[in-house]
């Protein structure tokens, strides 16, 4: 098995990490090991990398290409989210970076068994954890209408999510991602649709963030790595869409800011200090040349802070 993924924001990201020989390193989300090489090959035997990820696939593929590398490895099956409990199992008390690669990886959509695309047909699944119980299917075949569409719209921000809610509901049982994605196309006016964006893309999206829980973990899983960073360590982040990017730099900036005092208080009394600084004041975003190279990497943003 082979991962057919360009790993995105790549040079960017390893700058941003600003990484030390001798350090200690987590990749949150392994995925094809693509970023993680690059890290590892700029650490030492003295250094340690600590990889998560919870696709089967990801691991296995991990291990195999980071099989020669320098630094002593680790790879561990379980959702970034856990990163403390992950930490504390390895015995590892600071770590001087980490990176997320959020939202859904290359290889995943190419996978088409798994049921992440609109563009290939499989049974309804979108599991980023092959070995959890709950999948697309049982969203779209046991929410409510009312709650299909909470999520359509607020993951998606899709503004057809109450009609493609009803439409889902009245055209229940739906097996297949081609299945779903005809209910869809029937559910949002010809008229209507975008130029160049496929109709279902914005659906898909909200039912795989709902299936594997993507969203509501950013920000805890946050402050759980600042936590554990060590000064002068980093935390690197690349979403793909804007609420995660929202998410990434509202929690940033309280992070950076952490006072709630009100405004017209002369002083702080609160008393609460910031212990990080963030590193990119505008998100990092692909050139041209990786744009020509890599289209996926289109909506990709980097953001990254440092402990002090």
């Amino acid at each position: 098995m082979e991962f057919k993924h360009i790993s995105v924001l790549l040079e960017e990201c390893i700058d941003a990490l600003n990484i030390k020989p001798n350090g200690t390193y987590v990749d949150g989300t392994l995925g094809g090991a693509g970023h993680a090489l690059y890290i590892c090959n700029r650490l030492t035997k003295n250094a340690t990398f600590i990889g998560i990820d919870q696709d089967n696939n990801a691991i296995n593929i991990s291990k195999q290409r980071l099989a020669n590398v320098h630094p002593q490895i680790h790879i561990i099956k379980n959702n970034f989210s856990m990163v403390d409990e992950v930490l504390s199992q390895l015995g590892v008390t600071q770590i001087d970076g980490m990176l997320l690669d959020l939202g859904v990886s290359s290889h995943q959509i190419d996978e088409s068994e798994r049921g992440f695309s609109y563009m290939k047909d499989a049974r309804l699944d979108m599991r980023m954890n092959q070995d959890s119980n709950f999948s697309a299917h049982d969203v779209i075949n046991s929410y409510s209408e009312d709650e299909l569409a909470k999520i359509i719209k607020d993951y998606a921000e899709e503004k057809w999510a109450a009609r493609i809610a009803k439409f889902i509901v009245q055209a229940r049982p739906i097996d297949t991602t081609l299945e779903l994605v005809e209910v869809i196309k029937k559910a949002i006016p010809a008229s209507a649709r975008q130029a160049n964006s496929h109709p279902a893309k914005r659906t898909f999206q909200a039912i795989r963030i709902e299936v594997n829980k993507e969203i509501d973990i950013i920000a805890p899983t946050i402050k759980k790595i600042v936590n554990s960073l060590s000064v002068g360590g980093r935390l690197c982040i690349i979403t793909f869409h804007s609420l995660e990017d929202r998410i990434v730099k509202h929690t940033f900036k309280e992070l950076q800011n952490p006072c709630t005092c009100p405004s017209s208080f002369p002083v702080c009394v609160c008393n609460k200090e910031s212990n990080v600084k963030i590193i990119t004041r505008k998100p990092v975003i692909p050139t041209q040349c990786e744009l020509d190279i890599n289209s996926r990497s289109q909506s990709a943003k980097l953001r990254a802070i440092e402990k002090i």
